[in-house]
């Protein structure tokens, strides 16, 4: 297609050119005229015949509006279509602290897509994942960005009508930081910093720096968050046990006096006010009393993020942001895009509490919101599953009730992807014996691929399930899907992939523990056969998602992953090397294979937030890797 724009393009040549080579339109004098008019009020795409219109008012809803005029286009020439925002701000956080670090390239790919749904903030997660000069140990061996690095992505956010602000910790959630001998004056426990220590804030200072340095943006958020132990460290030991609420308010005061000075506006999460006026410690506690002076006494020029991924109930919503507009700003709401859920996406999830949510952030006049899509324990979802979910929350909005067809629709112009294809992956995890829309967060793909087939910690929680029969069936739905997502090919052959490892590996631990139990070496026998088919269809799918990763992951932190495939792969081939010493009688005990098989009953969490039943290292052992 040829176009030619005329009219108000002041500030936006750069992102046309961008968004016109990602949908491969050209800008030529005879190409069908569009006149651009920038004015207040709804975003508009109009069509009379064969010339345009496109107003908007911020850069962003220009770009939203370009979206909407081609879509409409593809299908009739006369058209009428206008928006009026539901938000000042809607975006997305992706986390790269993890052990995914999204290359420069895979940032401006999402941003492309992000323009096009009309989303105007993003911020890359970066606790120690950004380059501090006088700490060459922070964030080293990690991907850590460059400062060039940033600069690029935000020149390029920029052309597109997006703010990038930066997103780090100056609390807690620096355990990969602190590790290192430079941090030991520095640190109160593990993963959170000493407060009260004028060395502290040289640190904070500099990280304020160099977070923010790259971006013309002034904003930045710090953090604060999951601070569970805070004062109970070092802390503790220097001046014995003080008020948490005091440490807490001190160290927020200093650390905005920091940002102050560079000009900087504040954001942090707002859980560890709640959690320390709650009796039992909870986020969500609806009987919280935090006190008034408390609340006197927090900085004023500081935005709490209430972060909220779990309710499906609008009035839950409704009532907590009330309780943050009681601390005398307007607070800004994080919802969850589950990419954290384990090896996919858990759209049932995603979809029954962004709706909730973003209902109530329109009722409640919230203007701003944004998606988080964390990377739990390893990062094994690729953060491009979640645009489904980015397009749910862009669709949000620009409307006050989302149409399904209209979501469908868009998401397929804006990212060439099918919204059906893309929340089929939330049935690795929604299988049989998981209840509707996966709202207890089971993760049944995660611990099916991992988990030793000797071993079996979960053998006993799928047992009768016919889980064979379900992955089997989602492998021939998503080998169609393919074919209808070219532009997304790597992805849904990873997950075509592993829905047919799933489909073999998902009872084979239980059928070896049967047979060894009913004393049938044949039936072993023909088991043993099948592992080495196994383990080659488990190293496919290592080379599949290895090909995903680099493709927008630097690579740093990919080790993680390759080592989890690893253990897969030697311990497959162990489990047919103690095959065949019990079958050739080299052995006269079968060990592993004796024991009773029990319920896996660890808790989702342990104390003080730790990952339980969802993390790697309580699937592949009922040991410890170290300690």
């Amino acid at each position: 297609m040829n176009i030619h724009f005329s009219g108000d393009l002041q500030g936006l040549e750069q992102g046309i050119e961008i968004i016109c080579r990602e949908l491969d339109i050209k800008q030529t004098e005879d190409g069908i005229p569009i006149t651009v008019e920038q004015m207040t009020g709804p975003l508009m795409a109009a069509c009379k015949k064969d010339s345009g219109v496109i107003r908007y008012q911020e850069k962003i809803h220009f770009f939203r509006a370009l979206g909407l005029w081609l879509q409409e286009f593809e299908e009739r020439n006369q058209f009428e279509i206008s928006e009026e925002p539901q938000f000042k701000t809607n975006g997305v956080l992706v986390d790269c602290s993890r052990n995914a670090v999204m290359t420069v390239d895979g940032i401006y790919t999402l941003l492309r897509k992000m323009a096009l749904m009309g989303l105007n903030i993003v911020m890359m997660y970066t606790e120690d994942t950004f380059t501090v000069e006088k700490y060459p140990y922070f964030g080293y061996m990690r991907g850590r960005y460059t400062e060039k690095e940033l600069q690029a992505c935000d020149e390029y956010a920029q052309h597109l009508g997006i703010e990038m602000i930066p997103c780090i910790q100056t609390l807690a959630h620096l355990t990969e930081a602190l590790k290192w001998n430079y941090a030991s004056k520095i640190r109160d426990t593990a993963d959170i910093l000493l407060a009260d220590l004028d060395e502290t804030y040289e640190f904070i200072e500099e990280l304020l720096k160099a977070a923010s340095r790259p971006f013309k943006s002034k904003r930045i958020h710090i953090g604060m968050d999951e601070a569970h132990q805070l004062g109970l460290g070092k802390y503790l030991e220097e001046h014995g046990y003080q008020k948490r609420f005091d440490i807490m308010n001190k160290h927020l005061h200093r650390v905005v006096s920091l940002a102050e000075t560079l000009d900087l506006k504040p954001m942090i999460w707002s859980d560890m006010y709640f959690r320390l006026g709650s009796k039992s410690g909870n986020y969500y506690d609806l009987n919280v009393d935090i006190p008034e002076d408390v609340i006197e006494s927090m900085p004023g020029n500081v935005q709490f993020v209430y972060w909220d991924y779990y309710h499906s109930d609008e009035e839950f919503y409704r009532t907590f942001l009330k309780k943050h507009k009681e601390f005398g700003s307007e607070p800004i709401f994080a919802g969850g895009v589950w990419t954290w859920n384990g090896i996919a996406p858990n759209y049932g999830k995603t979809i029954v509490t962004t709706n909730a949510a973003l209902e109530a952030c329109k009722k409640e006049g919230i203007t701003e919101v944004f998606a988080t899509m964390w990377g739990d324990n390893g990062a094994e979802t690729h953060p491009f599953t979640g645009l489904a979910g980015l397009q749910l929350y862009a669709e949000h909005g620009y409307a006050s009730e989302v149409s399904q067809e209209k979501l469908a629709k868009r998401f397929n112009f804006c990212t060439g992807g099918n919204w059906d294809d893309f929340v089929a992956l939330n049935e690795f995890d929604e299988t049989p014996g998981v209840s509707k829309d996966n709202l207890h967060e089971s993760n049944p793909s995660k611990f099916l691929l991992w988990q030793d087939v000797l071993l079996g910690l979960y053998d006993e929680n799928i047992r009768s399930l016919p889980l064979r029969e379900h992955y089997a069936n989602l492998a021939l739905v998503l080998e169609r899907a393919k074919d209808r997502n070219t532009s997304w090919s790597a992805i849904f052959s990873f997950y075509t992939q592993l829905a047919h490892v799933l489909s073999m590996k998902a009872d084979i631990g239980i059928k070896l523990k049967d047979a060894f139990d009913q004393n049938d070496n044949h039936r072993l026998t023909d088991l043993k056969m099948e592992l080495p088919i196994l383990r080659d269809m488990v190293d496919d799918l290592r080379k599949l998602h290895r090909s995903l990763w680099f493709s927008t992951m630097k690579p740093f932190g990919w080790e993680i992953i390759d080592i989890r495939y690893g253990g897969i792969l030697s311990r497959l081939e162990t489990a047919e090397y103690r095959i065949d010493q019990w079958l050739n009688g080299e052995i006269d005990r079968f060990e592993e294979l004796e024991v009773e098989r029990l319920y896996h009953d660890a808790p989702w969490k342990m104390p003080e937030g730790a990952l339980g039943r969802n993390s790697y290292h309580r699937i592949v052992t009922a040991g410890t890797f170290s300690g």
